[in-house]
């Protein structure tokens, strides 16, 4: 399928690894002009050299800038430039008991999953409706309709950035403007894979036997009883992205592997 976005202008946060590069790569296989964000500048070269060599001839541009503050996200509004698709991917998780999360730990969890893109969305979305055309996707989780009891603080962003996405959806219509979030479940980014590495170390199992437990006990709702992999959710996004999806705005679509035993 042809998704029609040669010559898009796309800015993907938080992109230098995991479930953001692949959007990237994704869009950039599509013929997408794509600028990456990360807050390494290292990592932000490395990955941009990951990504042209995986897309050849690929137009990709790096800001290295962290968007956990206001200003962090105004230098990367002016030295991103217009864009014509904005996926707001960037986010931090964290196991904590309830009792152990702190004010700042709330705030932080806002400032970066939350208000990040809503900086992000509030300089882009005017522009896109005044060209009339657009595309704004925010990457939440299935946590944020399911919140984990053991991050609480990290569902909560989740669910926040639902409600942003379908309120921002109302103010495109008619506008030929998009907004939708899209939900993964567990996904084999590099976050997981170290996080779960150290709690196979810790049981003396291996890794494949704690990716096993994982989805017995902690997700056995799982219809796809795997990790998801990042290309799997970037293809969701490139086509929400993509002029062939103009008749999806304001939705909530789900690439969690049937984990959320729910109808809508």
């Amino acid at each position: 399928m042809n998704l029609q976005l040669e010559s898009k202008r796309a800015l993907v946060t938080g992109s230098s690894a995991g479930i953001g590069w692949a959007i990237a790569c994704e869009l950039a296989s599509e013929g997408s002009h794509v600028t990456l964000n990360g807050r390494d500048p290292a990592r932000l070269d490395a990955a941009l050299e990951r990504l042209r060599a995986q897309v050849p001839g690929a137009i990709v541009h790096g800001v290295a800038v962290d968007l956990a503050s206001a200003e962090g996200c105004k230098t990367l509004l002016a030295a991103a430039g217009e864009q014509d698709i904005l996926v707001n991917n960037l986010g931090i998780f964290e196991p904590k008991d309830f009792a152990q999360i702190t004010d700042a730990d709330w705030l932080r969890f806002f400032e970066v999953n939350v208000l990040s893109g809503v900086r992000m969305a509030r300089h882009h979305l005017a522009r896109m409706q005044e060209r009339g055309w657009g595309r704004v996707v925010f990457i939440s989780s299935e946590s944020g309709i399911c919140p984990p009891g053991d991050m609480v603080h990290y569902g909560m962003s989740k669910s926040a950035q639902l409600s942003v996405s379908r309120g921002l959806a109302e103010t495109c219509a008619g506008t030929g403007v998009t907004v939708n979030s899209v939900l993964p479940g567990p996904t084999r980014t590099e976050g997981a894979v170290d996080f779960f590495t150290t709690l196979a170390r810790n049981a003396g199992q291996t890794l494949e036997e704690a990716e096993e437990d994982f989805f017995k006990y902690a997700r056995p709702t799982s219809l796809l009883q795997r990790f998801i992999e990042p290309g799997e959710v970037a293809a969701m996004v490139a086509y929400v992205c993509s002029p062939r999806a103009a008749a999806t705005n304001g939705a909530a679509l789900r690439v969690e592997g049937g984990v959320v035993r729910s109808l809508i």
